[in-house]
């Protein structure tokens, strides 16, 4: 018997379901998200507790005339599924496949690419101001959590939205959490909100008593217009949003298609902006997200029925080594802090929250703020290290320059997947850092080869007095044998870790390891190929690569970033600078176009961002006719 799902290809088809039908639906849907996210990974959590919302959304509007702009994407799973891609689900966030965020590229219904948090409702103004220019009619729904609406960028929209008080509909999805557990005084206020039982009713209540009073004179119509509004301070919910210019609704069940879809229907009968606050539960209707809601926000493939990874770990990863290395510090000097925007578990500064609660800071989502606290920190005289991925830190960039390196405060940057990040895509994918690091003065930069150098890395950096970054990348590390104590590098000093004759390989980071394998295979080919870590993309160790580039000629830079600006660049400026001109330069990186989504590994084959690739490289270098002048050739 063919299911109720079967039956939908595209928003236009739930609207000959009865309401009882829809509820069937919801349940259809969200046991096929459950199934395929087990055999694919993706985020469940999240997409679990917005199934009833969507449909209603999709129910009630005309997409993609009437515009839905989600806001992170993580919760655009159903949204997909009934806009037409059931039958290209299964490759979510697969290599060519469906992305696991609204792309515009890929359906008609995805108004706005999306895949940083608390942008919907700027996206959504502006579609709402120039719907009006152009005098249409469509309605503009925003969908944001109440963990994206902790950063300063949705208050700023929402100010604006406003202000100008056109139409525009913002559902505040509230599920108490973003990643991790909300943290600050917004989610206090909302907590307050969804938890009062009474409030509707006064409000219902005091809105009847006064339509029911006689026509009066002017003055005493003010008088009963400011009792009102002195009860509705008094009792009201929403009135943070009722005083920014919104009328607000709710808070409503999220799980309930009739009330959603009945509200709906009134917030479309209100002129101006309406905020929609809705109740929902994430990781609703499989019991253990339900239970770990963050540890299934973002999973990979896993045994249903329980939280069991398909593919059992083996190794620790990068940012378990920071987070005990940051515990082990803490231990021993009372002024390491720690601060995190909302990603205590992904960034495993929850290592530091256990053992130190005292100097653990999540801010929310909110990167600006936790960059500029740190520098007030280290104002006072405080080891700030704020644990951030590469992708996120682009938030901040503006802070990162004027309130910690202009004035060379002592904030330790611990920059979290860097460099190919898998199955997020272009969002995501923390490619751009040392293009945007290496321009700002006074900021030391590092790339760990392996954990051994992360943890080292780590103790440099919080011990430098200066603001410095240690960027490392996702995964498991390498399984060397770690030193127990850990010690200070000195600043810029680079490393040759093999001998050679015909080829230098200037690797940096999680490319050192592929470079060495490379160099064994390259010696397969009778080719003696030297392997250097820098260590230091900033300082450079000058002269000591000046002296290995004289002796080799032929060299070979190998970087997980994109070409443009990345240590490759710097290099080939030292080179510049000194008016080098008989060396056979080539680069491997990424190009100069966004990298889409895929895993980790596959990526890198693509690329040739692993040993075979470098050897490849490496040949194919030593096989071009030298030059007199310098001559460059640009990666894959």
């Amino acid at each position: 018997m063919e299911s109720i799902l079967e039956r939908i290809n595209s928003p236009a088809d739930l609207k000959s379901l009865k309401r009882d039908e829809l509820n069937i639906l919801a349940k259809e849907l969200r046991s096929y998200i459950i199934k395929t996210v087990a055999d694919t990974g993706g985020h469940l959590a999240s997409n679990l507790g917005v199934i009833e919302l969507t449909i209603a959304l999709h129910y009630h509007l005309n997409s993609p005339v009437d515009k839905i702009i989600w806001d992170v994407g993580h919760q655009s799973y159903a949204h997909k599924i009934l806009t037409g891609r059931r039958e290209q689900f299964h490759t979510i966030r697969q290599y060519k496949g469906l992305s696991g965020f609204p792309k515009s590229k890929e359906s008609v219904h995805d108004i706005i690419e999306t895949g940083h948090s608390s942008t919907s409702i700027s996206a959504a103004l502006g579609l709402a101001l120039a719907r009006d220019l152009n005098k249409e009619k469509h309605r503009i729904y925003a969908v944001i959590g109440d963990g994206a609406l902790t950063a300063g960028m949705a208050f700023e929209a929402l100010n604006h939205a406003g202000h100008v008080g056109t139409d525009l509909k913002v559902i505040l999805n509230d599920n108490g959490m973003s990643i991790s557990q909300n943290v600050g005084a917004l989610s206090r206020y909302l907590s307050n909100i969804r938890t009062d039982p009474v409030v509707h009713r006064i409000k219902e209540d005091l809105e009847f008593i006064i339509s029911k009073i006689p026509k009066i004179g002017h003055t005493v119509s003010r008088s009963v217009e400011r009792v009102k509004d002195g009860f509705k301070y008094i009792f009201l919910s929403g009135i943070l949003f009722e005083e920014m210019g919104f009328t607000y609704i709710g808070p409503l069940d999220g799980h309930d298609i009739n009330e959603l879809i009945t509200n709906f229907r009134n917030a479309d009968l209100i002129e101006g902006p309406v905020l929609i606050h809705v109740n929902t539960r994430k990781g609703k209707g499989y019991i253990p997200a339900e239970k770990q809601p963050a540890k299934f926000h973002g999973v990979s493939p896993f045994i249903l029925g329980n939280d069991l990874s398909k593919k059992e770990e083996k190794k620790p990863h990068f940012s378990q080594i920071f987070g005990e290395t940051m515990v082990r510090m803490a231990a021993k000097d009372e002024d390491i802090l720690g601060i995190t925007a909302a990603m205590p578990e992904g960034t495993c500064l929850n290592l530091l929250r256990d053992a130190y609660p005292e100097r653990f800071f999540d801010v929310g989502i909110a990167e600006q703020h936790a960059v500029t606290l740190a520098s007030g920190m280290a104002k006072a005289g405080k080891k700030p290290v704020v644990a951030i991925y590469s992708s996120f830190l682009q938030r901040a960039y503006d802070q990162i320059i004027h309130d910690v390196c202009i004035p060379e405060l002592p904030v330790t940057f611990a920059i979290d997947r860097a460099g190919i990040v898998g199955g997020d895509g272009e969002t995501h994918q923390g490619i751009f850092d040392l293009s945007f690091l290496r321009i700002i003065p006074n900021l030391i930069i590092m790339a760990p080869r392996d954990e051994n150098c992360l943890q080292h890395m780590l103790y440099t950096a919080v011990n430098s007095g200066k603001p410095a970054v240690v960027r490392y990348p996702r995964g498991e590390i390498i399984g060397i044998e770690m030193d127990e104590e850990l010690k200070r590098l000195e600043p810029g000093k680079a490393e040759l870790l093999r001998e050679g004759e015909d080829l230098l390989i200037l690797a940096v980071g999680s490319m050192v390891y592929p470079a060495l394998e490379a160099a064994k295979l390259l010696e397969e080919e009778a080719v003696k190929a030297g392997v250097m870590d820098p260590c230091f993309i900033k300082p450079l160790d000058e002269d000591f690569i000046l002296k290995e580039l004289a002796r080799y000629k032929n060299i070979l830079i190998v970087e997980e970033q994109v070409l443009a600006g990345g240590f490759g660049s710097a290099v080939l400026e030292l080179v510049n600078e000194h008016k080098i001109t008989d060396l056979n330069i080539k680069r491997m990186g990424l190009p100069d176009h966004f990298i889409e989504h895929g895993s980790q590994s596959l990526l890198r084959d693509l690329y040739s961002l692993n040993a075979r690739g470098i050897k490849t490289a490496g040949l194919e270098l030593l096989q071009k006719k030298r030059n007199d002048k310098l001559e460059v050739s640009y990666g894959h």
